[in-house]
């Protein structure tokens, strides 16, 4: 039986239910505009890169690391934001991640070299691999088992607006041929999230790490709402904290935590070298590539942002009802058949409204597979595997080898399209969407309704990764 299982059965325990999912909403609504930072940073800089290589005289190569620069910092922001996490509580680090933001968009846009530039990009890269590890760790620990898939996936949505609202906001600012608008005007939602995260509660389950059971219980119950007893959730926690030990030490001692570690990094590489990023980072010159000139390409790429938020709704409604393992495969195939049509594109038997046409056709098919399965359900999958007292190290893990995978991806494309062809290029990550598929029927576990503390009881009894949680509850 799962954590409500019991309230269902009367009308009390659902109006508890809906309360608390409504007020564990609103906290998670306020921490998942850390998504909206990112997807400002993904989108602005596909429309600012061009002005920017035209300004300084920017190589190929230092475009790609002008690109590349934010995932380096991300990466690096991931181990410092999971010691924060653990020490001063995920608000206070979600806090630290906006104030960088902030400061990094406002250096960037006063940048008078493409070192400064990058520097710039790296403190904004910081920021956002802190909010990433941050922010759906700490949804997951607030939600309730019905709706946490929901509530995580609401973190991809606010990234999906963030490269919508970027898109928009680069083919504005075209007009005028200011790239420098483009990056400093992200500083505006990164000072409302500030405010927004001062107001958010802590994590009762951070509480309950540093013994402070009395501020659990009551930030618990807030998020849950008075018509529903914390005790059953609390002692939960509580079981899962008898062991005290520190990440290193437990990835070491424990082969099921090493489990639970790889199946979040592969989960991670996963999801970047599907390829989203490339058609995110370099859309304009994809659609230039196909013959789109001037300010469409800008425009034609927010007609892709449309689609990307459009399909994460997808995600939000289906993923605590169909469940995880459906939905990412599903998401899979569609990406497979958009780049193959992205790969179709160049070839030089296709005239050129041919080539327009499945150019919008694979980016629109690509980009809706991947905003409902791949971007959602990979973050909350990645916070529900860990084990609570491993969950700071096994989410800082995975978001690390997000970000890596990130900066590989953004920093190899031209590279690839020079050794490759366009072509080619397409036809390689529709290869590996293809190998993706196959890994995820073999390893990935269906978590739809279960518990923090139900997936963590059957990984660290040894259950078969796929199996978890398929067992008598």
């Amino acid at each position: 039986m799962t954590l409500y299982g019991e309230l269902d059965a009367t009308k009390a325990g659902r109006f508890a239910a809906t309360n608390a999912s409504g007020r564990a909403g609103v906290a998670s609504g306020l921490a998942a505009v850390a998504g909206l930072m990112f997807g400002l940073d993904i989108g602005v800089i596909s429309g600012a890169l061009g002005p920017i290589a035209r300004e300084f005289h920017a190589s190929r190569l230092l475009q790609e690391w002008i690109v590349a620069a934010m995932m380096l910092g991300a990466a690096l922001g991931v181990p410092i934001a999971a010691r924060l996490s653990f020490g001063w509580g995920r608000k206070h680090t979600l806090l630290i991640g906006a104030a960088l933001f902030v400061a990094g968009s406002l250096f960037c846009a006063v940048a008078g070299s493409v070192g400064t530039l990058i520097a710039g990009r790296v403190m904004m890269g910081l920021a956002v691999g802190i909010s990433t590890f941050t922010a759906p760790l700490y949804i997951a620990e607030i939600a309730d088992p019905l709706h946490r898939g929901a509530m995580v996936s609401i973190y991809q949505l606010m990234i999906t607006l963030g490269i919508m609202a970027a898109f928009v906001s680069n083919a504005l600012f075209s007009y005028f041929d200011t790239w420098r608008w483009m990056l400093g005007i992200v500083a505006f939602p990164g000072i409302v999230f500030m405010i927004g995260v001062a107001f958010l509660p802590s994590s009762p389950r951070w509480l309950m790490m540093r013994g402070k059971r009395e501020a659990a219980r009551r930030a618990l119950q807030d998020l849950r709402g008075q018509g529903h007893s914390v005790a059953r959730e609390l002692r939960e926690i509580d079981a899962r904290l008898h062991v005290r030990t520190s990440g290193w030490a437990l990835l070491r001692a424990d082969r099921n935590f090493r489990r639970s570690v790889l199946l979040g990094v592969t989960l991670q590489a996963i999801q970047q070298f599907t390829g989203m990023n490339v058609v995110m980072y370099y859309a304009p010159r994809i659609l230039g590539l196909a013959g789109f000139i001037d300010h469409g390409r800008l425009w034609g790429t927010v007609s892709v942002g449309a689609v990307n938020v459009a399909a994460t709704f997808v995600a939000i409604g289906l993923v605590d009802r169909w469940g995880r393992r459906p939905l990412l495969i599903c998401g899979l195939v569609v990406m497979s058949i958009g780049m193959v049509l992205l790969g179709l594109s160049p070839s030089a038997e296709v005239r050129e409204a041919t080539a327009q046409a499945l150019t919008i056709g694979g980016m629109v098919c690509f980009v809706s597979g991947f905003a409902f399965s791949a971007g959602p359900i990979v973050w909350v999958l990645c916070a529900e595997i860990q084990p609570l007292q491993g969950r700071e190290f096994g989410v800082g893990c995975s978001t690390a080898a997000n970000w890596i995978a990130n900066m590989i991806v953004g920093v190899s494309f031209l590279t690839l399209v020079d050794r490759l062809g366009l072509s080619g290029t397409f036809w390689l990550y529709a290869g590996l969407n293809a190998l993706f598929v196959v890994l995820v029927a073999l390893f990935v576990p269906e978590t739809k309704g279960l518990t923090l503390e139900r997936i963590e009881r059957d990984l660290t009894a040894g259950v078969r990764l796929r199996d978890i949680g398929r067992g008598p509850r």
